[in-house]
């Protein structure tokens, strides 16, 4: 399975393992503050209304980065902007821990949202463009495994200080341990080779017209549909994962300790499916692996919440539910970045990947709205089979990239392929569509 990486260049492997670094580290972030909600109100003496807005705002901030982040990257360069993420969202979940008031913290939490989402833009434009076609779709759908490394940290971590630490110290420590990630930029910055030059500054197409770029001529029609498979994507997984805890414990009557080891099974479930919609992303295509995973999502949702199954077989069920989910969230990164032009990428990917992040959360509130009517499971699979049939309409009205990085600059207008010199072999002429 890790052949790819041996076939690899030097530089290729330093790119991938600064990304998988970076993404695991993120998260790490994100599923900590999840696990130190509880703490954090103790300590403030929130609602849960009140915490749930730190998240919201979190979110909103994140997609908004990442939208930006992606068309600073078209600017100024891939690395840099990178580098600039990790130090972001680093310096203000540090800055969480020191937080006096509910105001301090939703403020923090907001400004550390930019960084968050900006880093993935940056990074999976940055890793698209440094790996070469073949290997493409496995080094980035390998890189997505590392969610399901930090989402495992941050169980670890946890568990680990609250069992040493009072919550109301607990919380704050884990906060503090959110600076390590800027180290990550000293080893970007030294093991990665350096992006091209982006062009003079006086050549440069001006912020605006990158920002909307991906809305002229053609590419409206391709960012409409990539915003509607981010939508899809991300509604599928937050409709499953923000409900699945409530579900086991509310529905099933798990203990705590039961409803762990059925949320650790899904989360090393989780990995093993992005290393394999990695593998499968360049054997069989981009298409046909989103709707392989869209439809097995749909099985095993159906599965696992309409099949009467005991405590143990619940256990184990877990696996292919936690598989199948990981599989289209490891397919966005090649597939995006292929769909969209040189000049542009940073923008189409960092918009369409954010927009559904931000449209999809309305999906775990129509589970909570629906659940008031009928079972919590139901309301699930419900929502899930919606958000996942999404991304199967919005993949079969785009075509198939088949490991290709659309090449073409914002600046230069379209104009037919020179017939002198002739177009090298393997990488076609073409335009952005």
């Amino acid at each position: 399975m890790f052949r790819w990486y041996h076939q690899s260049t030097a530089p290729e492997r330093r790119t991938f393992l600064a990304c998988f670094s970076a993404w695991g580290v993120d998260a790490l972030d994100a599923q900590m503050f999840s696990l130190l909600i509880p703490a954090v109100m103790a300590t403030f003496a929130l609602t849960r209304a009140e915490a749930g807005l730190i998240g919201s705002a979190g979110l909103v901030a994140s997609a908004i980065g990442g939208w930006l982040a992606g068309t600073l990257s078209d600017r100024y360069g891939r690395l840099r902007v990178l580098q600039a993420t990790i130090l972001w969202f680093s310096a203000f979940t540090f800055l969480s821990a020191f937080a006096q008031s509910y105001a301090q913290l939703l403020v923090v939490r907001t400004l550390q949202g930019f960084g968050f989402g900006g880093e993935w833009t940056a990074g999976a434009v940055l890793l698209a463009e440094a790996v070469r076609p073949e290997l493409r779709g496995r080094a980035m759908g390998t890189v997505q495994s590392a969610w399901a490394v930090g989402w495992g940290g941050a169980v670890a971590l946890y568990a680990l200080v609250f069992s040493w630490v009072p919550p109301a110290l607990g919380w704050r420590l884990m906060f503090g341990l959110g600076v390590l990630p800027a180290l990550l930029v000293v080893a970007i910055q030294r093991a990665l080779p350096r992006d091209p030059p982006r062009r003079s500054a006086a050549a440069r197409p001006s912020f605006g017209r990158i920002l909307l770029a991906i809305f002229s001529g053609r590419t409206w029609r391709t960012t409409t549909l990539a915003c509607l498979l981010g939508v899809g994507a991300h509604g599928g997984y937050y409709a499953l994962m923000t409900w699945l805890p409530s579900y086991l414990k509310s529905e099933r009557h798990l203990s705590v300790m039961a409803t762990g080891g059925n949320l650790a099974i899904v989360i090393f479930a989780f990995g093993c499916g992005c290393l394999a919609s990695a593998e499968l992303l360049d054997r069989i295509g981009r298409r046909r692996n989103i709707v392989l995973f869209a439809v097995a999502c749909i099985v095993a949702v159906a599965i696992y919440l309409y099949v009467p199954l005991s405590d143990a077989q619940m256990l184990w069920a877990g696996f292919p539910l936690g598989f199948c989910a990981a599989g289209i969230p490891a397919s966005l990164g090649p597939f995006l970045n292929e769909l969209f032009a040189d000049g542009s990428r940073g923008t189409g990917v960092g918009f369409s990947y954010n927009f559904g992040r931000i449209a999809s959360a309305v999906f775990p509130w129509l589970v909570g709205h629906a659940s008031a009517s009928m079972p919590l499971g139901h309301a699930i699979a419900v929502d899930a089979v919606l958000a996942y049939g999404i991304v199967i309409v919005a993949v079969l009205l785009l075509p198939e990239t088949g490991g290709g990085l659309v090449r073409g600059e914002l600046a230069a207008p379209p104009s037919p392929c020179p017939s002198t010199p002739p177009p090298v072999a393997h990488e076609p002429c073409s335009h952005p569509a």
